[in-house]
C-alpha cells in the first residue's frame, strides 16, 4: 500500500463537480497549499477531457491553434496522475444528497463527500426561436452553441465539408465574435446579427461599438445590429436555408452559431435544494447558503447580488475558497471583484473597466474618438477618482488606468493625460511601476508579482518565462505588457527568443530562410508549405502571409488555393459594411480621360451604383457593387484594377508638374505614371502608397508616403522613405538624391523589393525602415555595399514581367462561388439617393487611397 493510500483514511473526502476552469483552478489553489495532505480529492466533469482553457477554443476556431497544443490543456490527464487526484471525466452529475453527503452521476456512481465544491459553470442561452431544436429538445441540425470542444469541433467538420457556405452568427458579443472570425477565416462568409444597437453592448458604449464595428467589417464580416432574430428556416429536407427577423425579413445561411449570451448553470444545485436566485447564492467563504459543508464557485455562483462571467473574478474566488478551506487563512474572505477586462477580440485590443460612462451631472467624462485610425478612449472620473475606463484599438495607457481604478495611484490634474503619454508614465515605465498584486493576464490569473518571480528563479526568455506562468497564452491582449515586464525583471540578462523572428508562428524559419526552402523545394501551394515545413501541420492563421510570400516567390507561376485568400484578394475588390464591394479602376498618376471618365459614368448608371467617389490617391472608387456584379462591371469598365484592396503596390499620387504649375521643378505626372506602370499590382508585405512631387512644395503629399520622390531642380530627386499620413503620421526619411527620373526607377526597384523580402507580414515601412535603419538602407541599397542590388533588381523586373491583371478572371473564374451572390444587402442611408428619370452618379470627394 502507498504512503498516499495509507494516509487516505484521515484525509476528509472533498469532491468538486465540474472540471472547467473554476473547478481545476479551486483544486489547483488547494493543493498549492498543501491540500493532499488533508483531502482526498476527487472531480467529476462532464467532458471527457482534463480542465482546458475555454479561452482558447475561438483560436482553435480560427486555426491559430489546435486541441493538441500545449498550451490548449491547462491540466492534461497527466496532471491529475501526479496531484493524486481522482477524475472521473466524460460523467456528469446528476443528483446532490445533501443529507448522505453523496453526488449520484449518470452512471449510475455514487461518490462520498465531507466537503463539496459546485463548479458546473454556465449554459449557452438560447433565445426563443423557431427551427432551433428538433422535437425531442435537441440542438436542429447545422446549429451550434460555442461553448465546448464539442462545439468546436461540430463547427470545424461542417466548414471543413464544404456542405456550408454561408453562416449567421447571433449575437454580437465576445463570443459572437470571436465565432465569427475563427469561421470567416475558414473561408465561410460570416454575418453577424446582434439585437442590441451595438456590439459588445455589456462592456463598450455606442461610440467603442461603432469602432468595433468598422474593424469587424474590415475583415470581412457582415454585421447587422438592432436586428432580432425570430426563427432558423429550413427546407423540407431540414436543411438551414436562412435566418428570419422580427420584421419577416430572410437572410440566407446554411449554419447557424448561436452567442447569445451564457446562464448560470444551476439546475442541479437548484433540485438538491440549494439556495439559488440567478446563481448559488454563497457568502464571502463562497459557503452555499444556510450549508456547513458545500460551497460552489465560478460562473454557476451569486454573491451579493452578483454574477461573474470572466476569469479574473473566479481566479479570486479560487484563492479565497483554497485558503479557507486548508485553513491557511480561516480569515479569508471575498468581497467582489472590481472587474477590468482586457481581451483581443477577432484581433482588436478592448480594454474596459467600470462605468461605460457619466451617470451624474458632475462626473468628469473625457473622450477621444478617431474612427479613421480605429481608436476610442474614454474615462470617467467621480470625486477625483476614476470609476470607468474604455479603450479600444491603442490599450497603451491600460496598465495606468488599472493602477488607478484599484486607487493605487494618483490622478494627474489634466485628465487627458490619463489617455496619452503626457506626464502618466509609458506602457513601458507602466510596466516597472506596476504593484507586484497587479492582474496582467486575466485570461490566466497572472500578476506581475509571478512574472517578476519566474525570471527571478531562472526563466531567461520571454517564451519562457510564458511557457512557465501561461501568461499571454490566452486571448493574447497581454502580450505586450507581458513582454515589458520580463525586460525589466530582466535587465540584461534577456535572452532573445528565436520564434520572434520566425514569418509565421508555425514554421520555425525566418523570412529569408523560408524564401531559401520554398525556391529549394519548389514549394508553389500553402498547402505543399505546410506540408512541407509546418512540424505540426496546417496553421489558418498563417495561410494569407503565406499565400503573398509564395505570389512573391514564384509571381503568376504560384498555386492559387483560394482558402488561403482574404475575400477581398479571392473576388478582388474591396469589400463593404453592407457585404457589397468597391471597384477602383487605375488611373495611372491620378491622370485619366473624358473616355474613361464615360466609362465610369455609364457603368454606374448601368448598376446604379449608389456612391461615386473621389479617393485619396487621385482615382474614382465605385462603392456598393454586388459581388455578382463584379465581372460584369470590370468588363464594362474596360479599365485595369487599381489593387485598392489588396496587401499591394497601390497607387502612385502626383501634382501637376512643371507643365502646368508655375511652380513645378520637373514632370511629376510623367514620373509618377512610370512608376505605376512598372510596378502595378506586386504583392507586398502590406499596402505601399507612392507619390510624387514636382517640387518641394509636397502637394501630392510625398513627403509622408511609403515610398516619395520630390524634385529639387536642374534634373534632381529627393527620395523619401517610411511615410506615413493615416493611423500614424510620420515624415519619410530622405534616402537618396540621384539626377535622373531613371534612377529613381533604380532605387524604386532596390527599395520595394528588399521590402518585399525583408519586412514581416503586414509590416507597413513606416515600422519597417526604423527598424532596418536608415544608414542601413543607405548602406546596402544606394551604396551596394554587400553587392545585393544586382539580385534585388533582377528578381523585381523577373515579377514585372510576369504581371497579369487580376480582373481577367472574370472570363475564367478560380472556383464556381468566386462570384456568387453570399449576402443579403443592407440599404445604408449615407449619401443622397439618386433620382431623375436617368439617375446620376453622386460624386463627392473624399480622402480614400
Amino acid at each position: 500500500m502507498t504512503a498516499q493510500n495509507q494516509q487516505s483514511d484521515q484525509r476528509r473526502k472533498l469532491v468538486v463537480i465540474g472540471n472547467g476552469m473554476a473547478g481545476a483552478r479551486a483544486a489547483e489553489e488547494i493543493i498549492a497549499r498543501g491540500g493532499s495532505d488533508l483531502f482526498e480529492i476527487t472531480m467529476i466533469g462532464d467532458e471527457p477531457y482534463g480542465n482546458y482553457n475555454r479561452i482558447m477554443l475561438s483560436h482553435v476556431l480560427s486555426g491559430e491553434t489546435t486541441l493538441e497544443s500545449e498550451d490548449f490543456f491547462l491540466n492534461p490527464m497527466s496532471w491529475y496522475r501526479e496531484h493524486g487526484v481522482r477524475l472521473y471525466a466524460g460523467d456528469r452529475a446528476v443528483k446532490i444528497d445533501r443529507f448522505g453527503k453523496t453526488v449520484v452521476c449518470e452512471s449510475d456512481r455514487e461518490i462520498p463527500y465531507d466537503v463539496l465544491v459546485v463548479a458546473t459553470g454556465s449554459n449557452v442561452f438560447y433565445p426563443n426561436m423557431d427551427g432551433l431544436r428538433e422535437a425531442d429538445g435537441r440542438l436542429g441540425r447545422g446549429v451550434f452553441g460555442f461553448r465546448t470542444i464539442a462545439d468546436t469541433n461540430g463547427m470545424l467538420d461542417l466548414a471543413s465539408s464544404r456542405d456550408r457556405t454561408t453562416v449567421v452568427v447571433v449575437g454580437g458579443g465576445l463570443l459572437g465574435l470571436e465565432a465569427a472570425y475563427g469561421l470567416q477565416t475558414q473561408g465561410l462568409d460570416v454575418t453577424v446579427v446582434h439585437s442590441p444597437g451595438h456590439l459588445m453592448n455589456q462592456q463598450l458604449d455606442e461610440r467603442g461599438g461603432s469602432i468595433l464595428r468598422s474593424r469587424i467589417e474590415e475583415l470581412g464580416i457582415v454585421v447587422r445590429t438592432s436586428a432580432r432574430t425570430t426563427a432558423v428556416v429550413r427546407d423540407e429536407q431540414d436543411e438551414i436555408t436562412g435566418v428570419q427577423f422580427q420584421d419577416g425579413e430572410v437572410i440566407p445561411a446554411d449554419m447557424v452559431v448561436v452567442a447569445a449570451g451564457i446562464r448560470p448553470n444551476t439546475e442541479l444545485a437548484r433540485s438538491a435544494g440549494l439556495v439559488v436566485e440567478r446563481g448559488v447564492v454563497v457568502d464571502d467563504q463562497m459557503r452555499c447558503e444556510d450549508e456547513g459543508s458545500i460551497y460552489a464557485i465560478g460562473e454557476c455562483c451569486q454573491h451579493r447580488g452578483e454574477t461573474f462571467g470572466l476569469v479574473a473574478p473566479v481566479w479570486e474566488q479560487a484563492i479565497v475558497l483554497a485558503e479557507h478551506l486548508t485553513g491557511k487563512d480561516p480569515k479569508a474572505a471575498y468581497h467582489g471583484s472590481r472587474l477590468t477586462t482586457k481581451l483581443k477580440v477577432a484581433g482588436v485590443d478592448v480594454a474596459a473597466m467600470g462605468v461605460k460612462g457619466p451617470e451624474r451631472p458632475d462626473d468628469e467624462f473625457v473622450q477621444f474618438y478617431e474612427p479613421k485610425s480605429g481608436t476610442y478612449k474614454s474615462v470617467v472620473v467621480r470625486d477625483g477618482k476614476l470609476i470607468g475606463a474604455m479603450l479600444l484599438g491603442d490599450v497603451s495607457k491600460v496598465g495606468f488606468l488599472s493602477q488607478a481604478f484599484d486607487d493605487k495611484v494618483a490622478l494627474p490634474e489634466e485628465r487627458i493625460s490619463m489617455l496619452f503619454d503626457m506626464g502618466t508614465p509609458s506602457a513601458a515605465a507602466g510596466a516597472a511601476e506596476l504593484a507586484d498584486d497587479a492582474q496582467v493576464c486575466n485570461c490566466n490569473g497572472v500578476t506581475k508579482g509571478h512574472i517578476v518571480a519566474c525570471v527571478e528563479a531562472g526563466a531567461t526568455s520571454l517564451g519562457e518565462v510564458v511557457a512557465k506562468t501561461r501568461a499571454g497564452k490566452g486571448c493574447g491582449s497581454c502580450k505586450g505588457l507581458v513582454a515589458d515586464i520580463v525586460a525589466c525583471a530582466a535587465g540584461g540578462a534577456l535572452t532573445a527568443d528565436p520564434a520572434a523572428d520566425y514569418y509565421v508562428p508555425c514554421i520555425p524559419l525566418t523570412k529569408a530562410q523560408l524564401f531559401e526552402e520554398v525556391r529549394a523545394r519548389d514549394l508553389r501551394a500553402v498547402s505543399q508549405v505546410f506540408a512541407a515545413l509546418a512540424p505540426n501541420g496546417e496553421d489558418a492563421s498563417a495561410k494569407m502571409a503565406l499565400a503573398s510570400l509564395l505570389r512573391m516567390v514564384w509571381g503568376p507561376d504560384w498555386v492559387d488555393e483560394r482558402g488561403a485568400l482574404f475575400i477581398n484578394d479571392r473576388v478582388h475588390a474591396n469589400i463593404q459594411k453592407d457585404g457589397t464591394f468597391s471597384v477602383v479602376p487605375q488611373m495611372k498618376g491620378g491622370v485619366t480621360t473624358p473616355d474613361q471618365l464615360r466609362k465610369i459614368a455609364d457603368v454606374a448608371d448601368k448598376y446604379n451604383v449608389p456612391m461615386v467617389k473621389v479617393t485619396g490617391g487621385q482615382r474614382i472608387d465605385l462603392l456598393g457593387i454586388k459581388k455578382e456584379d463584379l465581372p460584369k462591371v470590370w468588363g464594362d469598365l474596360g479599365m485595369p484594377s487599381g489593387y485598392a484592396y489588396g496587401k499591394s503596390f497601390r497607387t502612385v499620387k502626383t501634382c501637376v508638374g512643371r507643365d502646368f504649375c508655375r511652380f513645378g521643378l520637373d514632370d511629376s505626372t510623367g514620373l509618377g505614371i512610370k512608376i505605376e506602370e512598372r510596378f502595378q499590382g506586386l504583392e507586398t508585405p502590406a499596402k505601399l502608397k507612392l507619390a510624387v512631387a514636382g517640387c518641394p512644395r509636397n502637394c501630392s503629399e510625398a513627403l509622408c508616403k511609403d515610398f516619395g520622390v520630390v524634385a529639387v531642380g536642374d534634373g534632381r530627386w529627393e527620395i523619401y522613405v517610411g511615410g506615413a499620413a493615416g493611423a500614424h503620421i510620420r515624415k519619410g526619411d530622405l534616402l537618396a538624391t540621384v539626377g535622373s527620373a531613371e534612377e529613381v526607377l533604380v532605387v524604386a526597384s532596390r527599395f520595394i523589393q528588399h521590402y518585399r523580402e525583408d519586412a514581416k507580414w503586414l509590416e507597413r515601412t513606416y515600422t519597417w525602415v526604423p527598424r532596418v535603419g536608415l544608414d542601413e538602407l543607405k548602406r546596402l541599397l544606394v551604396e551596394d555595399a554587400e553587392g545585393i542590388c544586382e539580385g534585388l533588381e533582377a528578381r523585381m523586373q523577373q515579377s514585372v514581367d510576369g504581371y497579369r491583371d487580376p480582373w481577367l478572371e472574370r472570363a475564367e473564374p478560380k472556383s464556381p462561388a468566386q462570384f456568387q451572390s453570399a449576402l443579403p444587402l443592407v440599404p445604408l442611408p449615407l449619401v443622397p439617393i439618386r433620382s431623375g428619370d436617368k439617375p446620376a452618379a453622386n460624386m463627392e470627394a473624399g480622402s480614400r487611397g
